[in-house]
C-alpha cells in the first residue's frame, strides 16, 4: 500500500510514536507515514557524522513515498542531522519539501513551565553533547539555567521492553538524582528523548511530586498545527484520508509488538525496501 501527499514521520527507533501518538490525535484528518530506523538504533551515541547519513537516508525514503514534510521526532536525528538537512539538502536537492524537529518547539515553550528558571534535561549523549537545548533555550529564555544530564541506559532498555520491569529503577534513579545533585532549584525536566516518556512512573518515584516532568509529544503536536495554518503552500499538499502507515528498518515482529506499548493499539508494519 502507498500514501500520498502525508506527513512522514521518522525515528531511529520507538520512541517518536510516543510523538507520532500526539500529533494524529492533534490532527488526526491528514495521512502518516512513520518510518523507525530499528535496525541502526540507537542513534545516541553515534557520531554527527553518521546520525547525519542515515536521517537523510530515511528522509530521502520518506520523500520519495510522497512525503512533502517530514518531521524528525527524535532529539539527536534534529540536534545533529536537521541544520545540515535543511541548509544544504533540501535547497539544493529539495526546495519544495519541509523537514522540521522536535528541539526548537520545545525550546520556544518550556521557559513557560518554570517558576524557579530552573531547567532539567533528560537525553541521549549525542543530544547532550550537541548543548542544542542550552543553545535554543537560551534564545528564548535568557533568564533560564539549564542542567544536563544523559542517560544512555534508558533507550536500551525501552527498546528491549525492559522499561517496566525491576531492573530499570536502578538506571532511572541513577540518572535522576545526577541531575537534581546539580541544582537543588530545578522544578521543571524536560524528558529530551521521545522515548522516555514510558519511564515516566518510574522517574516520578524518585523525584519530588513539585517537579513537572515535560514530554514533548503535545507541545510538537501544537507547534506542528501553528505550523500547517502559517504556511498553507504546504498545508495544501496534504491528503486527508485518516490513513496510517508504518516502515521499519527492523524485523516487523518486533516492532509491531513494541508499537503496540507506546501506541495502545495494535499497527501492522513493513519491513522497509529501497
Amino acid at each position: 500500500m502507498n500514501l500520498s501527499n502525508s506527513i512522514g514521520i521518522f525515528d531511529s527507533g520507538f520512541g517518536g510514536l510516543t510523538v507520532f501518538k500526539s500529533i494524529a490525535k492533534r490532527l488526526p484528518n491528514y495521512n502518516y507515514i512513520y518510518l523507525g530506523d530499528n535496525a541502526r538504533s540507537p542513534y545516541g551515541d553515534h557520531s554527527f557524522e553518521t546520525v547525519y547519513q542515515y536521517t537523510l537516508e530515511c528522509v530521502e525514503w520518506l520523500f520519495k513515498k510522497g512525503c512533502p514534510l517530514v518531521i524528525l521526532a527524535c532529539n539527536t536525528a534534529s540536534a545533529k542531522a536537521l541544520r545540515n538537512i535543511q541548509q544544504l539538502d533540501l535547497q539544493k536537492k529539495y526546495p519544495n519539501h519541509r523537514v522540521l524537529g522536535v528541539i526548537r518547539p520545545t525550546a520556544e515553550v518550556i521557559g513557560t513551565f518554570t517558576k524557579t528558571n530552573a531547567v532539567g534535561v533528560l537525553g541521549t549523549r549525542g543530544t547532550v553533547k550537541s548543548e542544542s537545548y542550552l543553545i535554543e533555550i537560551n534564545k528564548f529564555f535568557p533568564a533560564v539555567e539549564v542542567y544536563q544530564q544523559s542517560c544512555p541506559m534508558w533507550v536500551p532498555l525501552i527498546e528491549n521492553g525492559e522499561h517496566d520491569q525491576p531492573g530499570a529503577d536502578y538506571f532511572v534513579k541513577k540518572y535522576a538524582d545526577e541531575l537534581l545533585n546539580q541544582s537543588a532549584d530545578i522544578d521543571t525536566i524536560l524528558l529530551a528523548c521521545t522515548h522516555y516518556p514510558l519511564l515516566i512512573p518510574k522517574i516520578s518515584k524518585y523525584i519530588s511530586p513539585k517537579i513537572q516532568l515535560i514530554p514533548q509529544g503535545d507541545i510538537v503536536a501544537n507547534s506542528l498545527t501553528d505550523y500547517l495554518l502559517r504556511h498553507p503552500e504546504i498545508e495544501s499538499k496534504l491528503d486527508k484520508q485518516r490513513k496510517q502507515l508504518f516502515y521499519t528498518t527492523g524485523d516487523t515482529q518486533t516492532f509491531d509488538a513494541q508499537a503496540s506499548i507506546f501506541l495502545g493499539k495494535k499497527i501492522l508494519s513493513e519491513k522497509l525496501k529501497s
